[in-house]
């Protein structure tokens, strides 16, 4: 007979698996196969409890009754081990559809069934059937009953333990130690009721599958067997274009997501259960350079116990009628710690190739930019040019014009008695005279086409070198002397003429700063009755300023705080509003400053610009010694 404590646990499991049944069916809208399958085990099992209830309250007598329950018990017996089976299969493999041919699975369960309810014709399950363990005599069917039965549970604790050794998750072997050991505790016993002496209960094969229920419903309920969260974060890691790379102490690959496979692992073998060093055997410096920086970086980490961040860039080959593919990473190494003890490292490869790419587009946007204001500032000169060296021209068309007079009138009057050599020395005086006005006349032009030359150079090429700050108002006069000239504007300086400043770059950039600075002055001017544009210098312990002041409008205040930015023009549709943000990026990025700007006490305002000490030279002249600041 089936003990008291038995009658109770089974009544117990019944309730339970009818109320998880049921919970399950009417809450759960979608479930995971893992999950169905559980429901589906629960469902067989419940056969069990139900057979070995009604064989306790059962007249022992009537024994055609308690074959009846005995033969309803073997839904639970027979299908429980298959569907253990199919759990783990599913679990191993991690896939939402059962494989192809699992129905076969169901035939031997399904033929023990009928085998069981038949037996009274040919007695192929039970010779003599009887609930006492001792009295019971089986016949031949029990040997392929028993044989698939273990043959389930076996393979099923086979497959957990081969994933479970493949796996370096910590939930998937937790997960897969609760459900081995639903696994063998059934099987133990199973062995135990079959080949032992002792007189074991009818009921202790259903209790021993108890253990199953409960280690399954910890492993999939409690531990997120399959469940929504480790597949959603391996989706997530797997969606984000940055790698993701997991080593142990040892340098060996724990884990990585698909980006870092689709780059890291294509170039250089890496995967997950394998030393990252392997993947160095094969010499080959020149490609594997990412690959022994990172090594390098891991190891350093190790020693240091701190984060490690470096910038890595990646030639990927696409296919060979394609040019390869450069990518750009930043490395993120950080160690990890547990209970004080290394235990492995984290490595982030943050792709920055976007950013890269749309630096080197705003880089070349500013260039183009700059290269089309210095054309625009080039366009404005023209004319001024045109002005400017149209009168030295004429003039030395005319020196020459009267020159060559003088040297006909020499050649004229050789041999003449009349002609003294006082007239040929007044002669000599005149073309010396002429020739010196020609030297000066080519001297300005030299001087203009200098200045434009550098302007007229693009903004790609530098030319650093030193010059002065006499040096550099004076080529801003002279390309400027035309526009001064029209619009009526005088230019002049407020610094010590007895200063020698000099500065170390490029002088064409300033100079179209410069440029900038004085244009806008003389288009703030325009309207004004004074005209009066000054510039100046003074120095401070830190930096060097240079600035041009005017007495013109001034500038609204609502564009004050965005001066500098691109697009910003006080002109209306006369301005592009490029002029004073280039010119600020020519500061910044090649000297090092910053430009400004403040009101004018006397009206107007004044735009400057303030370079590091650091790198101007001050000199102080004193008649004749010079005493360096």
């Amino acid at each position: 007979m089936i003990p008291d404590y038995a009658a109770i646990i089974f009544t117990c499991l019944l309730v339970v698996c009818v109320i998880f049944i049921g919970y399950s069916l009417f809450t759960q809208k979608r479930q995971q196969l893992i999950q169905k399958l559980y429901m589906a085990l629960c469902l067989v099992f419940s056969a069990w409890p139900v057979a070995m209830l009604g064989m306790r309250y059962t007249d022992p007598g009537n024994t055609a009754a308690l074959f009846r329950w005995d033969a309803f018990s073997y839904l639970g017996a027979t299908f429980t081990p298959v569907i253990m089976l199919l759990i783990a299969v599913a679990f191993a493999n991690g896939k939402e559809t059962l494989p192809r041919g699992w129905v076969s699975l169901l035939a031997v369960p399904v033929i023990t069934n009928a085998v069981v309810w038949t037996n009274p014709i040919h007695h192929l399950q039970y010779r003599v059937f009887s609930i006492i363990r001792s009295e019971i005599v089986f016949g031949p069917y029990i040997y392929v009953s028993g044989f698939y039965t273990y043959l389930c549970l076996i393979c099923a604790t086979v497959v957990l333990i081969r994933f479970g050794m493949r796996s370096n998750s910590r939930l998937y072997r937790m997960q897969v130690a609760m459900l081995v050991m639903g696994e063998i505790i059934p099987l133990l016993v199973s062995v135990a009721a079959t080949f032992s002496n002792r007189d074991l209960s009818i009921a202790a094969t259903p209790l021993s599958f108890t253990a199953t229920l409960i280690c399954n419903y910890i492993a999939i309920y409690r531990l997120h067997l399959l469940d929504i969260v480790p597949i959603a974060t391996q989706h997530v890691l797997d969606w984000i274009p940055d790698g993701y790379l997991v080593l142990n102490e040892h340098g060996l690959v724990v884990d990585e997501n698909r980006p870092f496979r689709e780059v890291f692992g294509k170039l250089y073998g890496i995967t997950s259960n394998r030393q990252i060093e392997k993947s160095l055997e094969s010499e080959d410096i020149a490609n594997k350079t990412a690959l022994y920086n990172l090594i390098s970086a891991v190891q350093s980490c190790g020693k240091n116990g701190t984060p490690i961040a470096y910038e890595q860039a990646v030639t990927m080959p696409v296919g060979e009628k394609e040019a390869p593919r450069k990518y750009y990473y930043m490395v993120d190494i950080t160690p990890l710690e547990i209970q004080q003890q290394l235990s492995g490292f984290v490595v982030i490869f943050k792709d920055i190739t976007q950013i890269k790419r749309s630096m080197q587009q705003v880089q070349e946007g500013q260039a183009r930019m700059m290269e089309q204001e210095r054309l625009a500032l080039l366009g404005q000169m023209v004319g001024g040019l045109a002005h400017n060296l149209k009168t030295p021209i004429m003039s030395i068309a005319g020196c020459a014009t009267a020159v060559e007079t003088l040297v006909k009138e020499a050649w004229d009057s050789l041999g003449d008695p009349e002609v003294t050599e006082e007239d040929y020395n007044e002669i000599y005086g005149e073309v010396d005279g002429w020739l010196s006005k020609i030297r000066s006349s080519c001297s300005y032009m030299s001087d203009i086409i200098t200045a434009i030359k550098g302007q007229a150079a693009n903004v790609s090429t530098s030319e650093e070198r030193e010059f002065t700050l006499d040096e550099l108002i004076r080529r801003t006069v002279l390309l400027m002397r035309h526009e001064l000239q029209s619009s009526g504007c005088k230019l002049s300086t407020e610094y010590d003429p007895r200063l020698r400043v000099t500065l170390h770059g490029d002088i064409n950039n300033l100079i179209q700063v410069m440029n900038n600075l004085v244009s806008n002055a003389i288009d703030a001017e325009r309207d004004c009755a004074r005209k009066e544009i000054v510039v100046g210098f003074r120095e401070s312990a830190t930096h060097m300023s240079l600035y041009v002041k005017d007495t013109g409008r001034g500038v609204d205040p609502r564009a004050r705080s965005r001066l500098f930015q691109e697009m910003i023009t006080t002109k209306g549709t006369k301005g592009t509003g490029l002029g004073l943000y280039i010119s600020n990026s020519v500061v910044r990025g090649k000297f090092g400053g910053t430009m400004w700007m403040e009101d004018n006490p006397d009206g107007g305002s004044i735009f400057g610009f303030s370079i590091p000490i650091e790198t101007v030279s001050v000199s102080r002249l004193f008649d004749d010694e010079e005493v360096h600041g």
